[in-house]
């Protein structure tokens, strides 16, 4: 397709084309709105109007206020059990711009998704709104200036609705007839192929892994810069959504269980140091979220450990200066689950002398019951503070659409029984760490007799004696 010069200097057509809203079948769901998805009220008219504006001015600074405070504001005022008006409705007070519109309905989805149920329509023309969006910045001349946060939450928000879907897709009991046929018919819609392959083309088009390797060499002020263009006049979008597709690709490679690979896509940003993923609280809490997910996984029990305590410092230290964003409650709640990711490390691995006393202080609060039963080799709490503190795992490919069942919790099952399996290893790892505590030296046949198990078992536990 060619792209017409646009009003953001880019090369894509600026008339609004309209979104095929019936390409998914929306009549199969046979429900008509109960508001009238046209109608703009003027509060409305002003929010597009003014964020149009900014952006083609590319003033971040007003960007990120509209973004944050008043587009909150106005969801929270007016549309609390509606979605915003559509996109059709606002294109004539933004010049019909296509890239706006597109903007916009990112907006607008994620709107659905926070505070409504969204359809299975409504999630099909998110995924290809998403789409349309990333064809545009991956092969056109996107030349816009966005606030980081957007760009993060677009990448965060695109992720969650991938989530979202193969949760929705894998409860088969409470489907329609009309939703098995749309689910059967469009089968490459949210397809972990396509969203594995968007992140992958945002990262290698943006070229940050590159960039991130001069940036250590002083070639790039991109981490000085924090991803803007302050000099050049150019756009931060393409660059910014490559690193923060860094941050995706850990996230939905821990989704699906494949923790070594998702800890080499992050291999391109350091988390012990300050970067650009450290200047948006939400991407910092999340990509350290991961990490130490992905290494509990992989017994990597001290790195874990670590990188744990770095970030509940940092949430300690700052969380109150993030009171009235919209995501505090997401804040707190990735703190209570990073303290139980933490809990289980110290009782598989104990590592006392790496946690900070302020951060030992609130896990003896939080958690200090929980992990003396831990101690004690209680499984079930285990069990409990996994759940709790795991991320919400998913199968990626169809279920079969012929056997109505639910297989959403298919995929937790499985790794809760990995996990599961690793504490009865380490349970008998703790119990020999006990008794050599007591014994300078002792020989392998009384340890195994004190254990109750034969040499050729201890034996094999003897060459896991690195967790010790």
């Amino acid at each position: 397709m060619a792209y017409e010069s646009s009003s953001y200097g880019g090369g894509y057509d600026d008339s609004y084309e309209e979104r095929p809203e019936l390409r998914y079948g929306r009549d199969a769901e046979q429900q008509e709105p109960d508001y009238d998805t046209n109608f703009v009220p003027d509060a409305v008219q002003s929010f597009v109007v003014y964020l149009y504006r900014y952006i083609r001015e590319k003033n971040v600074y007003e960007i990120l206020q509209m973004y944050e405070l008043n587009f909150q504001k106005l969801s929270e005022r007016m549309f609390k059990q509606s979605p915003w008006p559509a996109a059709e409705a606002i294109a004539p007070y933004v010049d019909n711009d296509h890239v706006f519109c597109l903007l916009y309905r990112e907006l607008w989805f994620r709107h659905v998704y926070a505070r409504l149920t969204p359809t299975i329509t409504q999630r099909m023309d998110s995924w290809d709104n998403y789409c349309s969006l990333f064809q545009i910045i991956l092969h056109g001349n996107v030349n816009m200036q966005l606030p980081n946060q957007w760009l993060w939450d677009m990448i965060d928000e695109f992720i969650y609705q991938f989530q979202s879907f193969c949760q929705y897709r894998a409860k088969l009991k409470t489907k329609t007839e009309q939703e098995l046929a749309l689910l059967r018919e469009y089968a490459d819609v949210w397809n972990v192929y396509g969203v594995l392959n968007y992140l992958q083309a945002l990262i290698e088009k943006s070229n940050i892994i590159q960039i991130l390797e001069d940036d250590k060499d002083g070639g790039t002020n991109f981490t000085a810069q924090n991803g803007y263009d302050f000099q050049g006049g150019g756009s931060n979008v393409l660059k910014v959504l490559g690193y923060f597709s860094i941050v995706g690709l850990l996230r939905v490679h821990c989704l699906l269980g494949d923790y070594y690979c998702g800890l080499k896509c992050l291999l391109p940003i350091d988390i012990h140091q300050p970067g650009v993923y450290s200047n948006v609280v939400g991407c910092q809490i999340t990509t350290v979220y991961y990490y130490v997910f992905a290494n509990l996984m992989l017994r990597r029990y001290v790195e874990a450990i670590k990188a744990c305590n770095q970030i509940l410092l940092i949430i300690h230290k700052t969380k109150q200066d993030h009171q009235a964003s919209s995501q505090f409650q997401q804040i707190l709640k990735k703190n209570e689950q990073l303290y139980a990711l933490l809990a289980i490390c110290l009782s598989l691995c104990p590592q006392g002398k790496l946690v900070d006393e302020t951060v030992n202080s609130q896990l003896r609060e939080k958690q200090g019951e929980k992990m003396l039963r831990m101690q004690r080799n209680d499984e079930a709490v285990f069990d409990e503070l996994f759940s709790f503190a795991c991320p919400k795992f998913i199968t990626p490919s169809p279920p079969n659409y012929d056997e109505l069942v639910n297989y959403n919790q298919d995929a937790y099952r499985l790794q809760l029984k990995l996990f599961l399996s690793e504490v009865r290893q380490q349970q008998l790892l703790s119990s020999i760490r006990s008794y050599l505590k007591l014994y300078s030296a002792i020989p392998i046949s009384k340890l195994a007799s004190f254990m109750d198990v034969d040499e050729p078992t201890l034996r094999l536990y003897e060459d896991g004696s690195s967790y010790l």
